[in-house]
C-alpha cells in the first residue's frame, strides 16, 4: 500500500484508485480475484465509504474492475471484445446458423450460449419512436412494428442492451415474432422470406449511460456507453433498425473502409 498524500492536488479517491490499479497491473490481484471490500479499504486508508466508492467507480469505468451485486468487486478477467464491423454480418455466418453476436463471442473466445445468455426484456407490437420510424420510412400513424428488446450477459457481465424494430408486415408469420428467432437470428429469417440484405449502416456515439441503461448494464453513475443505431436494408427498403447500448469498456470497435 502506498501512503496517501493528503497535501497533493490529486484527489484522494484517485490516489486509492492508483494504488489498486498498481496492484492489478502488478499481479497482486489477478483476473477474477475479489478485491478488498469497501469496509477493508475504509479502514486501510482511513477515508469515508464514499471516497472508496468513487475509486472503484473509476476503475470500473476504465474496464479494470467489474461489480457483482452482493458479492463485491472483481478484477476484470478478459480483454475487450474486438467487434469487427466488416465481418460480423457476413452472410456465411447466417448460413452457418450464427447471429452476429454469437460470431463476436466465438472470435473473442468467450463462453456464450444464446439460449441462456440472452434475456428478453420486451417483445410486443406497437408504434416505433419517431426517430426509428423515420429510419424505417414509416409515415402513417397506424404503422406498427415488432419491438424486440434484449440484454446480453456473457460470463456474468452484461455487455449490451439491444432493441430491434421490424416492420410488422415483414415480421408476421415468421419466427421473428417468437422469443427464439432460430439459427442465424432476425436477418436469417428475413432472408428466408425473400428480403435479401444489401447493405447495413451504423451510426454511433459515446454517451453517459442514462439510468435505465446504467441499471441494465450494471454500470456506475457517469459511466460511458457506446450508443449504436444500425439500419439494415433489403434493396431500398429499411427492414430493421437496432438501437443498441454497449458497455464502452467491454468492446473495441474495428472498421475496414474502402478507399476509392
Amino acid at each position: 500500500m502506498t501512503p496517501l498524500d493528503r497535501s497533493s492536488d490529486r484527489a484522494i479517491y484517485r490516489q486509492i484508485a492508483d494504488d489498486l490499479r498498481a496492484d492489478i497491473t502488478g499481479g497482486v490481484h489477478g483476473p477474477g480475484d475479489r478485491l478488498p471490500s469497501e469496509s477493508d479499504l475504509v479502514a486501510r486508508y482511513k477515508v469515508n465509504r464514499r471516497t472508496v466508492q468513487h475509486a472503484f467507480a473509476l476503475l470500473i469505468a476504465e474496464g479494470l474492475v467489474y461489480s457483482e451485486h452482493g458479492s463485491g468487486r472483481f478484477v476484470q478477467g478478459r480483454p475487450p471484445v474486438r467487434r469487427l464491423a466488416s465481418d460480423r454480418f457476413a452472410r456465411r455466418h447466417r448460413r452457418a446458423g450464427k447471429a452476429a453476436f454469437t460470431v463476436e463471442m466465438e472470435q473473442a473466445g468467450r463462453a456464450y450460449d444464446p439460449a441462456t445468455d440472452v434475456e428478453m426484456l420486451d417483445l410486443r407490437t406497437g408504434p416505433a419512436p419517431d426517430p426509428i420510424a423515420g429510419r424505417l420510412g414509416l409515415t402513417g400513424d397506424g404503422d406498427r412494428v415488432l419491438i424486440r428488446a434484449r440484454r446480453y450477459v456473457v460470463e456474468g457481465l452484461p455487455l449490451q442492451v439491444a432493441t430491434s424494430y421490424v416492420p410488422l408486415d415483414l415480421a408476421e408469420g415468421t419466427a421473428i415474432m417468437e422469443t427464439d428467432t432460430g439459427p442465424g437470428g432476425i436477418y436469417a429469417r428475413l432472408e428466408e422470406a425473400g428480403h435479401r440484405l444489401t447493405r447495413i449502416t451504423e451510426d454511433l456515439a459515446v454517451e453517459v449511460a442514462a439510468e435505465p441503461v446504467q441499471r441494465l448494464l450494471k454500470l456506475p453513475v457517469g459511466a460511458p456507453v457506446i450508443h449504436l443505431v444500425r439500419t439494415a436494408f433489403a434493396g431500398d427498403r429499411a427492414v430493421e433498425v437496432c438501437d443498441t447500448y454497449l458497455n464502452a469498456t467491454a468492446f473495441e470497435l474495428s472498421y475496414e473502409l474502402p478507399a476509392r
